[in-house]
């Protein structure tokens, strides 16, 4: 049996604010935005490439916002990832190199951190 994490949801406290930096700034895709209530919104928000998403939004989430630390997605280039990011104003760390890949931290406007990986070689 399979079993596949497709959504992770981020606390945040303006949710068109973060909505924004993920959208624009981070590229990635708007799936949804709906609001089902007064007191609930739901946004799903995925990175290019992904079969994981995010959520974020009013009321979907009990933990506070900012307290997502150390999600962390792979990709193919950290350099060219970095250079994105920063062109598009995300303030992103330098590429850190290690035996385990290249990283590359970087945080929402609510301060959930992030990791982008660029895997090392593989014989």
């Amino acid at each position: 049996m399979d079993w596949k994490i497709e959504l992770v949801y981020i606390p945040v406290t303006d949710v068109d604010r973060a909505k924004a930096f993920y959208v624009d700034q981070c590229g990635f895709n708007a799936d949804h935005d709906q609001r089902v209530s007064p007191d609930l919104r739901f946004v799903q928000l995925t990175p290019p490439g992904s079969a994981c998403s995010i959520a974020l939004g009013q009321g979907i989430t009990e933990m506070a916002p900012g307290s997502q630390k150390g999600l962390q997605v792979v990709i193919p280039d950290a350099a060219k990832a970095r250079e994105e990011l920063v062109a598009k104003g995300v303030d992103a760390s330098e590429v850190d190199v290690q035996p385990w890949g290249s990283f590359v931290y970087f945080a929402d406007p609510d301060g959930n951190t992030w990791a982008l990986q660029q895997l090392p070689p593989r014989d």
